[in-house]
């Protein structure tokens, strides 16, 4: 997913040009001046021949409108938060079709679950899997081996054990 447009700063860098072509600079003089190549630069000064500062103002993010505002996305990142099984599911694992359901239920907004993913990712979630632990598991029996029995593993008397540049196969 490509990276999000400060369109703010953007915006600002177009107007400093305006500014400069005012005081009759040229496109490339302008493009060395602030970064940028001299095509965007001769675009820019056509745009500014045209309308002016308007002409350089932004127009905003590309593409269509989010269907949830600010404030149901905040709803539904804190439901999020709180877990499915808060939210009625036996299971604490997360679902895209869960989360679609989720969205549809808490503000009438319907996704596609192939979709919901997006969303996730601009609320700054990732995909995570669960780790699956046997039952048997015991962790302080496991936190014992690793303080005690593998360092002893791992020691070794210097020179007891060759490079195996050395070893070769009989034969």
């Amino acid at each position: 997913m490509s990276k999000t447009r400060d369109h703010v700063k953007l915006e600002k860098r177009r107007l400093q040009a305006g500014k400069l072509f005012a005081k009759g600079h040229s496109a490339p003089e302008v493009a060395r001046r602030l970064g940028v190549a001299r095509q965007v630069a001769y675009r820019w000064k056509n745009a500014w021949k045209q309308g002016g500062r308007a002409a350089l103002a932004s127009k905003g993010p590309a593409g269509p409108k989010p269907k949830l505002t600010v404030k149901q996305t905040q709803q539904v990142v804190k439901a999020l938060l709180a877990g499915p099984v808060a939210q009625g599911y036996k299971t604490a694992l997360w679902t895209l079709p869960r989360i679609a359901a989720l969205i549809k239920e808490l503000t009438g907004v319907a996704y596609h679950p192939g979709h919901v993913w997006r969303l996730l990712g601009a609320s700054g979630f990732s995909c995570q899997r669960p780790e699956r632990r046997a039952i048997e598991r015991d962790d302080r029996a496991i936190g014992r081996w690793k303080r005690e029995v593998w360092p002893a593993l791992k020691k070794r008397r210097a020179g007891s054990a060759k490079p195996l540049s050395l070893l070769t196969k009989a034969g």
